[in-house]
């Protein structure tokens, strides 16, 4: 829940705890407000002396490689992602970029993004993690499909965000897009 709902809960609740004079509300009050204060994320200055322990699917996140995103289909062959592999991608303006889908999505003039490929042996729950805020498109046979998780890395680990699709043996195209900047990390790794 963003600060702004978290404060606007507060609010009303305060006021229902106020106008019916009942210490329940007040207990509410302090109830909803907890879980608005466990969503913050650690100050930068706790995360300069403290490392988080990553669940093994997200093992290689801290040990990144290089890969630059492809501009177009044509190059995808060389933007090849391996499954269980974090790498910094380096990513494209996006005037620069064209999307095989248009991204929900695509960014304005001054953001960034590209086109990755990546190959799935098993069917299960794969999980795409990213470095930024950045918006992802996994794309199957010219179709782009329905994630069905979203959620956050760990504090201090750098991960800002991981989105969960599930997916059948075969080749699928990732699509970044709305990147403030020229790179982020990424990897896209199997659900335990």
């Amino acid at each position: 829940m963003g600060a702004f709902a978290a404060m606007m809960m507060v609010t009303i609740m305060a006021n229902a705890a106020l106008r019916g004079g009942c210490l329940a509300g007040l207990g509410l009050l302090v109830l909803a407000a907890v879980p608005a204060s466990a969503q913050k994320e650690a100050p930068a200055s706790e995360c300069a002396s403290s490392s988080p322990a990553l669940a093994p699917e997200f093992a290689s996140w801290t040990g990144r490689g290089g890969l630059s995103a492809a501009a177009s289909l044509a190059g995808v062959g060389a933007a090849q992602l391996q499954p269980g592999r974090a790498v910094e991608a380096g990513l494209l303006p996006t005037p620069q970029v064209h999307y095989a889908l248009r991204p929900e999505k695509p960014g304005g003039t001054v953001s960034h993004g590209g086109l990755f490929r990546f190959h799935v042996a098993a069917a299960g729950t794969y999980r795409v993690a990213l470095g930024s805020a950045a918006w992802i498109d996994v794309v199957k046979d010219g179709k782009g499909l329905v994630s069905t998780a979203h959620g956050h890395g760990p504090d201090c680990s750098g991960i800002r965000k991981i989105v969960d699709f599930t997916l059948v043996p075969g080749d699928y195209l990732l699509q970044v897009s709305a990147n403030a900047e020229t790179s982020t990390g990424l990897l896209v790794t199997r659900k335990p």
